[in-house]
């Protein structure tokens, strides 16, 4: 059957165009039931014997959740026990259309042939579709459309069943007016709570039922808390007038009264505008969409400096507002106003599942628990849970589910438990989940793209390529590395110039565009290194086998090969697809002694010695144009083979051939970046690198200013002359000191297409263009850059979404969000490790530097370590001593004693694990001396000076400066 709609629509022109829209129905649709003798079909999915036990449907029953059901409870359709559900198409279809990640993850469930969800295309049964009657809402249709369904499904497996307890289809639905109709059409229906509670044998799948809307009302206090949100209209008309402003919320790690909305504006133009308070955060949650309003100029504040958490208990009315004067009574009264607003409504809710731990009641069979999230940002959380002893001590995943206006805190439901807090196992998984990164194993449909073993190159896969076999290559990577992107050559040329290659593996010969190892690829972004371990963004056959440029095994690269001088100039640039056989795998210690080893003459060692030499000239020629050379403390452990414990901790050591791979790199992206823009300037994936405003500098001007050094800002070459003229007698570590702050001052480097933006400066490496080339197996932006390139010199075709600038766009803009959340997520990894490695090395003392001067706190870096921990000077549980802040310095006194940064200092440093949640590492102060009270029997140092001779002992809590003896 065929239905059509002629309807008018106007053209741009001003024109009219006549639009025919034809639906075609069909009487021939599966129902997916095994006891259907009528539907001609190959395969069934719905089973009548392995239906849910329940008390209200002690008969054989089909599940019909509708559209709401889906949204808000789809923790509940994930559970293994919910089975035999029919998804209709009206429900996929508006699922699809509100949410993208729950309509993910409902056609994740219905790919699970485990669970029995079949989808029914009810909008092209010639029995279930349904036209919209006038006057009727969209909605309103929706909901008619799916009783129309289950009452077919009724009827038309009545027809096999002729027992009077057949199998029945039962309808969920939260909505009381759908409800009410339903019965009135004498359908079987009940709230999804109402039908979980009935399961037998599954009483903890109701902690993960997301509360109603009755049970939200029934949770809270009767004071309203925070202002009402405007309606959607209102924002957008406050939006159009720029009354209101949209920008993402970002809550503060440091102060959870704290915020920043930032606003998008063209070019530079965006702007932050700081939240401070309860009232004027008013529910927002980190990363959610809010309208905010400027406050008047004389109510704009500097942001606080004070370090504050919400580590107290429910706290729900004037107990945090009394807090909260006291926290932020301060800020108003500084020099250094931002722009200050309030949120005044949410245009989008970004939450997802949170890892976190659960705060069991004090109050004796309450089912009523605070859970705190692993993420200091997001608030806590109130949930309902008659699990509380067996959830205690672990990690759990909960869920929010709306934030009345008169609760202190939002209301959610458990989700799923992840395992034991403080397990290494469940902390890795917290934090890939936390940052999200996706780490699931890699689908069949994604492995059947992957090459058939055993592989070989063909003459197809020769056709286009250069062998390059002969080459002396070698690679220089970290040790233990297995997934080898780049190798490298160097040779003299008849003519006296020399031949230098790089060559990086071809992954996209064996990624091809649009199928699922592409789309899988596309999604994750990037490879995430964790201290012993390594998320993958391609499978390990690519990974670390084909792709792999290992030594003696002939591999395909793309080859970027120049003709240089010896002043290191470049006379000839060619691109080339191509056949190597790498003959050495290096590290990079391995290619420093080859290169210092006076009697090494072999062809690998004169081409390193090659590569070295032009290197340098290389890179003074970046340094000249303005190139910064920064620093940043990077750590590497050292592994027990048997627990994969850390045992060691060193900052990593870099030599003269990680700056010789470096400087290649560099230009082998510089030649890509240049050639793709050429050939397609509207579609060449880049990346860029923006100057830091002029305000980033102002930490790092103040510190050299400490130190009587002056830093200038004006350009990058200034900038980057100023920190190699940084220096102060008797201080040899200021100069590092002062780049790892220049780090802080930097604003992330990311991908654009060139279609979609003018500037392409990189200002870190003084670069005009820049691109990622050399990379591919752990970064798709390369696969993409490989594909453009290969397009350009006629290696490969071109598709469609290659050309479209709006994808390519949007691709980076994913791109740039997996690459931030990974650099998290490694760093957490590091932070984790650390805690480790000090939880089995107790108390040690260090020498560091003042890194940051904060109003009650130093932070402190430890150089050996590479590690940063803050040494409060205020505590709940003593009398704080005398402290003066001084905003322009940035000073902070303490008593007698006056701290600046990179001042030195010694610190003891352990592992405070008495929040098995966050455990932290804690600093306190040996040197200098700030003070001496009464309550400090004695002080860390003393105990330390009579342990030699006492045989005593002594467990000492820092932030009480109490101490026990025991014999």
């Amino acid at each position: 059957m065929l239905k059509s709609k002629t309807f008018v629509k106007k053209t741009r022109s001003g024109g009219v165009m006549k639009v025919v829209r034809e639906h075609y129905l069909r009487d021939d649709i599966w129902c997916g039931s095994e006891v259907c003798t009528e539907c001609k079909q190959e395969s069934t999915v719905l089973q009548k014997d392995a239906c849910m036990e329940s008390s209200l449907c002690s008969y054989p029953h089909y599940l019909v959740p509708d559209t709401n059901v889906v949204l808000h409870q789809i923790d509940i359709l994930e559970d293994p026990v919910i089975c035999n559900v029919i998804i209709l198409q009206t429900v996929l279809q508006e699922v699809r259309h509100r949410s993208a990640p729950v309509y993910k993850r409902l056609k994740d469930i219905i790919h699970e042939k485990e669970k029995r969800f079949y989808t029914f295309t009810n909008e092209h049964h010639r029995d279930t579709f349904i036209e919209r009657e006038p006057g009727e809402s969209a909605n309103d249709r929706n909901d008619r459309a799916i009783r129309v369904a289950v009452k077919w499904y009724s009827q038309h497996l009545k027809t096999f069943e002729s027992d009077t307890d057949g199998l029945k289809v039962v309808l969920l639905t939260n909505d009381q007016g759908n409800k009410q109709k339903a019965q009135d059409n004498g359908l079987l229906v009940y709230k999804c709570e109402e039908y979980v509670k009935s399961l037998i044998a599954n009483p903890e799948l109701v902690d993960r039922l997301a509360l109603s809307s009755d049970d939200k009302n029934e949770i809270t206090s009767s004071k309203v808390l925070f202002p009402e949100h405007l309606p959607l209209s209102r924002i957008q008309t406050g939006i159009k007038s720029s009354s209101f402003l949209q920008g993402t919320f970002r809550a503060s790690r440091d102060n959870y009264l704290e915020a920043t909305v930032f606003v998008q504006g063209e070019g530079e133009d965006s702007t932050e505008v700081l939240i401070q308070g309860l009232q004027n955060l008013n529910r927002a949650v980190h990363q959610d969409v809010v309208a905010v309003q400027l406050l008047p100029r004389s109510e704009w504040v500097a942001p606080s400096s004070v370090v504050l958490q919400d580590e107290g208990t429910a706290k729900d009315d004037e107990d945090a507002e009394e807090e909260e004067g006291k926290q932020l009574r301060t800020a108003a009264v500084e020099a250094a106003r931002k722009p200050t607003g309030k949120v005044v409504g949410i245009i989008k809710r970004n939450w997802r599942p949170f890892c976190g731990m659960l705060n069991v009641s004090q109050i004796k069979e309450s089912t009523r628990h605070l859970f705190t999230p692993a993420d200091r940002r997001i608030p806590r959380i109130r949930i309902e849970t008659r699990q509380a002893s067996t959830l205690s001590g672990q990690r759990i995943m909960v869920a929010i589910d709306g934030w009345p206006k008169d609760s202190r805190y939002p209301n959610g439901h458990f989700v799923r438990s992840l395992g034991g807090a403080g397990e290494k196992d469940t902390e890795e998984e917290v934090l890939l989940l936390e940052h999200d990164v996706p780490h699931q194993a890699f689908s069949q449909a994604v492995l059947s793209f992957l090459p058939k073993m055993p592989w070989a190159i063909t003459p197809e896969d020769m056709m286009k390529r250069e062998d390059l076999r002969p080459l002396t290559v070698c690679s220089v990577d970290p040790p233990g590395c297995t997934d080898i992107d780049d190798a490298l050559h160097c040779r003299e040329l008849e003519n006296g110039n020399l031949e230098v290659g790089v060559h990086i593996a071809d992954v996209s010969h064996f990624i091809r565009p649009g199928n699922a190892l592409d789309k899988e690829a596309a999604n994750r972004g990037t490879t995430v290194y964790l201290c012993g371990k390594r998320i993958d963004m391609v499978p390990e056959l690519l990974s670390s086998n084909l792709c792999s440029l290992r030594s003696n095994v002939d591999r395909l690269a793309f080859s970027c090969i120049w003709e240089i001088n010896h002043k290191a100039e470049i006379l000839k640039t060619r691109f080339t697809k191509s056949v190597i056989n790498s003959k050495a795998s290096l590290t990079y210690a391995e290619a420093q002694m080859r290169i210092d080893d006076t009697n090494k003459n072999d062809d690998i060692t004169k081409s390193l010695r090659g590569l070295n030499k032009l290197a340098k000239i290389l890179k003074r020629q970046r340094i000249e144009k303005g190139a910064l050379t920064l620093s940043s403390l990077e750590v590497r452990f050292h592994m027990d083979s048997e627990t994969h414990d850390p045992i060691d901790l060193q900052t990593k050591e870099l030599m003269e051939t990680n700056s010789m791979v470096e400087e290649f790199m560099l230009l082998a992206n510089i030649s890509v970046a240049q050639k793709i823009y050429d050939e397609f300037s509207e579609c060449a994936l880049l990346r860029k690198h923006p100057a830091p405003p002029p305000s980033n500098y102002d930490i790092l001007i103040k510190a050299a200013k400490s130190k009587e050094v002056k830093i200038h800002t004006d350009s990058a070459k200034a900038l980057a002359d100023s920190l190699d003229a940084a220096k102060v007698d008797g201080f040899p570590y200021f100069n590092t000191l002062l780049r790892i702050l220049a780090t802080r001052c930097m604003m992330q480097a990311v991908y654009f297409c060139s279609g979609m933006d003018s500037d392409f400066h990189h200002y870190g490496l003084a670069s005009p263009i820049y691109t990622h080339f050399t990379s591919p197996i752990r970064r798709y932006a390369d696969i993409i850059v490989h594909r453009l390139l290969a397009v350009a010199i006629g290696a490969d075709t071109t598709y469609p979404d290659l050309m479209d600038k709006h994808k390519q766009s949007a691709l980076c803009n994913n791109l740039n969000y997996r690459h931030k959340m990974s650099q998290y997520a490694q760093r957490a990894s590091v932070a984790f490790h650390t805690q480790l490695f000090f939880k089995s090395r107790g108390i040690l003392n260090e020498e560091g530097f003042v890194l940051f001067v904060r109003k009650n706190a130093i932070i402190v870096l430890i150089p050996k370590f590479g590690l940063e921990g803050t040494v409060f000077f205020d505590s709940k549980d003593k009398v704080s001593p005398n402290i003066v802040f001084e905003e322009e310095g940035p000073t902070l006194s303490v008593e007698q004693h006056k701290f600046h940064i990179f001042d030195k200092v010694k610190v003891t440093i352990s592992l405070d694990d008495s929040n098995i949640q966050h455990q932290k590492i804690r600093m306190a102060l040996i040197e200098p001396v700030v003070r001496k009270t009464k309550t400090e029997l004695l002080t860390v140092k003393s105990i330390q000076n009579k342990l030699n001779t006492i045989k005593i002992q002594i467990s000492v809590n820092h932030d009480k400066k109490m101490c026990s003896f025991f014999p």
